[in-house]
């Protein structure tokens, strides 16, 4: 029997329709079953939903997710048929037990998962199962090649290709606007694919899309790549290991990040760009993912061991992450920061001093000696500006913008200092926390501004940093949040008076 398409406009994560009651009876299905949805060119599974009002017989509800993987506007109607529930739930239920999983179980798990077969209650079963369970290094690298397997891959007709990434956690980390030109203008090739917002305060993908356009194809990647050296891309406009998006969208509310699915996350999306040579930065510090250095080289180890195993050459860096990278959190205002390092005019300098430092290591892992200094040299000259401007004009923005052209939210407020001292602690997660209140990262004109940071003096009343908004009642909500969880500590010299023996303690009014 055909069934008449009803477009649902709701974005729900899973791959759902809606059936009436009574054709699902007639079906044989339930909420939560599973059916095929058949036209002509294409086959999608998707959990079932029922009503006796939504769809009348005869129709099925087709939520966004399913409506627009046909994307034909000729198809009216589809054909239904049950199907059961995949192996691959098995599989995850032997996880969540502790056994370890062939290379065949897991191919299978991250097929089913790649293919949308999968429930979100079956996804969080497998994520918590990898956080409980963990995996050993063979099954790591199983799960790493299963994701590249899935995808697609990019295929450069020059070599070799670099690449890097960053763990994440350190708030204001805008370095790939600096490291990519500088890569790319020494000579080499940097398919750069770069991730959104999950929980930060915006990703590389969501600042340089306010200047340029990252939603890139496959092709576009390849030929700008090979014709100016360097792209930087959103990753999730191409089919680079689609089991990632999926298994991301089910970690982020449950704040899990399993050590073995990150591993496999990064070098899997690595690995289908084409990398030969790949470096990861990790930053550590309060407030960041890794915060000991003990988990920091166990992450490095591992990296570079599966790394191998896949034939990719990969070096670690463990960087500082104990406050914000730079002054500016937020899309357009790291934008701007990117863009006026790039010019010779930091605001400060530690986006600079790690961005010749993480360039410098590429440069050498390409044969290039001095890296730091050869980087450092490209970047004062103005090539790295000048390679920058070639990938925004190739990627539709603006080869002649400048910092000053690049505005932050019209709404603006300041957080004063609470007393005279210095600056001892920003909290990231805290900083974050205001900066995704004022509406970072969607609202691209949303984030910070430090005006002090950490071991600088401040004087009671004097600015600590802005907070910049595209809406004035979410300026106003960052401001309470910001003086409600205070994201800063400020101390005197003498931060306690302990009395000696015989002097009173008493306070004098």
């Amino acid at each position: 029997m055909k069934y008449k398409i009803k477009e649902i406009n709701i974005d729900a994560g899973e791959y759902t329709v809606i059936l009436n009651v009574k054709d699902a009876k007639d079906m044989g299905v339930r909420s939560l079953d599973r059916v095929k949805i058949i036209s002509p060119k294409k086959t999608v599974t998707s959990v079932v939903e029922t009503t006796t009002s939504v769809v009348k017989e005869g129709e099925v509800g087709m939520l966004c997710k399913v409506f627009e993987e046909f994307k034909d506007p000729q198809l009216k109607t589809v054909q239904i048929m049950p199907t059961s529930r995949p192996h691959s739930v098995e599989l995850i239920k032997n996880k969540i037990d502790g056994k370890a999983l062939t290379a065949e179980e897991i191919r299978e798990i991250i097929s089913d998962i790649a293919s949308h077969n999968l429930t979100d209650i079956e996804l969080t079963a497998y994520v918590v199962a990898n956080q409980l369970q963990g995996m050993t290094l063979d099954e790591t690298t199983w799960l790493t090649k299963a994701m590249v397997e899935t995808g697609d891959t990019l295929e450069l007709d020059k070599k070799p290709v670099f690449d890097f990434h960053s763990i994440g956690g350190a708030p204001g980390n805008k370095i790939t606007l600096l490291v990519v030109p500088i890569v790319a203008a020494a000579g080499l090739f940097i398919p750069k694919t770069s991730s959104r917002a999950i929980s930060s305060a915006c990703g590389t993908a969501d600042i340089l899309e306010t200047i340029a356009r990252v939603s890139l194809s496959m092709e576009e990647i390849k030929t700008i790549t090979e014709r100016i050296g360097g792209v930087i891309a959103w990753g999730g406009n191409v089919n680079f290991a689609p089991a990632d998006d999926v298994i991301i969208r089910v970690e982020y509310p449950l704040s899990l990040d399993p050590y073995s699915q990150l591993i496999a996350s990064v070098l899997a999306k690595k690995k289908a760009v084409g990398a030969d040579y790949f470096l990861l930065d990790i930053p550590i510090g309060p407030g960041t993912k890794v915060t000991e250095n003990e988990l920091a080289n166990k992450y490095a180890h591992d990296f570079i061991e599966i790394g191998r195993r896949l034939d990719m050459h990969v070096e670690c860096a463990i960087t500082y992450g104990g406050q914000p990278i730079g002054k500016h959190i937020g899309p357009a205002l790291e934008a701007k920061e990117a863009m006026m390092c790039l010019e010779g005019k930091p605001p400060s300098t530690s986006v600079v001093e790690k961005s010749v430092a993480m360039a410098g290591i590429l440069l050498e892992m390409g044969g290039i000696h001095n890296g730091k200094s050869v980087a450092r040299d490209i970047l004062d000259s103005g090539k790295a500006l000048a390679k920058f401007r070639e990938i925004l004009e190739a990627q539709d923005g603006n080869p002649d913008l400048k910092s000053g052209d690049i505005l932050p939210g019209e709404h603006k407020a300041e957080i004063l200092a609470p007393s005279d001292g210095y600056v001892i602690f920003l909290d990231n997660k805290k900083l974050v926390r205001v900066a995704r209140a004022a509406g970072s990262p969607k609202d691209k004109g949303a984030g910070l501004i430090f005006l002090k940071k950490r071991g600088e003096k401040v004087d009671r009343g004097q600015p600590m940093y802005e907070i910049y908004a595209d809406n004035r009642h979410k300026l106003d909500e960052a401001v309470n949040l910001s003086n409600m969880i205070k994201p800063y500590q400020v101390e005197g010299m003498i931060i306690a008076h302990v009395p000696g023996p015989g002097r009173s303690a008493t306070v004098h009014k």
